[in-house]
């Protein structure tokens, strides 16, 4: 029986020829018959795909011999199965894009490259490190979601400070805004899905006074692999895939409230009209719920 995996990877690293890289992925990636994302910028490369098993680990084997992304952070995840043609079920089709940055935080000319990745970004913690860092300095340590609000209503890091931004573009303007300047003197530990956005938003609120920034390596993915829920996680994990969340216990936390009844839910939703990408929280019961800017109803993921 096949197995169906998704990869989610990324790798910092100057490209001289970004469109050059696009078409040897778009190449690469359908001759294993993969599905999913990638963006490749002038910063370097940042996908998630999937399929079975063992194309997905031949597409990693032919991505790594990119001298660039020999050494690319990458996590693997079960996909939710195969169709017919061996196809992921978790993806429509297969995206290969140009972008002037891996994640659109709409400040291409603060982000800078080298060979070793970010330059001037947050110190780097492993799971283990940030385990250590909380309990030797406790409440003091700010965790900071760099991630859309939406994201973080079924799951976050426990008294995690969520911005209230719809996109990530939006996170610049927060940040400049001065809200959160109250934070400068403490140490604040950044994270997202799979680390890519805090190697960006790290640097951001570096070069704006944050004096002690950290960002966790590998992101909640790499966390919740090594603790679960157990600690300092709680809830689910939202992905932009077909499964919509990923949960890493058998009972994770129900963080969100269902916007049509009230009861605890770790659904999202996404409006049926379709000039609208509001989500909403669902429960079981109540499966189709009314956006509030459109009459239509929402269709469950």
């Amino acid at each position: 029986m096949s197995l169906s995996k998704i990869l989610l990877y990324y790798a910092f690293a100057p490209l001289a020829d970004p469109d050059a890289v696009r078409l040897w992925q778009r190449e690469l990636a359908d001759r294993h018959g993969l599905r999913g994302r990638i963006i490749v910028s002038p910063h370097g490369i940042n996908g998630t795909v999937g399929g079975e098993i063992s194309a997905v680990k031949r597409y990693l084997r032919g991505t790594r011999e990119h001298r660039a992304f020999r050494d690319m952070d990458v996590k693997w995840s079960d996909g939710s199965g195969l169709d017919a043609d061996g196809a992921s079920l978790d993806f429509p089709r297969l995206s290969v894009k140009v972008r002037d940055e891996l994640v659109a935080f709409g400040a291409p000319d603060e982000l800078q490259v080298d060979g070793n990745g970010v330059v001037g970004g947050g110190t780097h913690l492993s799971p283990e490190e940030l385990t250590s860092l909380v309990a030797e300095r406790g409440d003091e340590v700010v965790f900071f979601d760099g991630r859309n609000a939406v994201e973080a209503e079924i799951g976050r890091f426990r008294g995690a400070i969520v911005p209230p931004v719809e996109t990530t573009r939006d996170f610049v303007e927060a940040l400049d805004s001065g809200a959160y300047d109250h934070l400068k003197g403490r140490p604040v530990v950044t994270y997202c899905t799979g680390g890519v956005r805090c190697e960006v938003l790290s640097g951001l609120m570096a070069r704006r006074g944050f004096g002690e920034v950290y960002q966790l390596s590998g992101g909640i993915v790499r966390y919740a692999e090594r603790y679960g829920d157990r600690e300092l996680w709680e809830g689910s994990l939202y992905v932009f895939d077909g499964r919509g969340s990923v949960s890493y216990s058998d009972s994770p936390a129900l963080l969100a409230s269902c916007t049509d009844c009230g009861e605890p839910t770790g659904t999202l939703a996404n409006c049926a009209d379709p000039e609208c990408r509001t989500q909403l929280p669902v429960c079981p019961a109540h499966p189709v719920v009314h956006c509030a800017r459109h009459r239509r109803p929402a269709v469950a993921r």
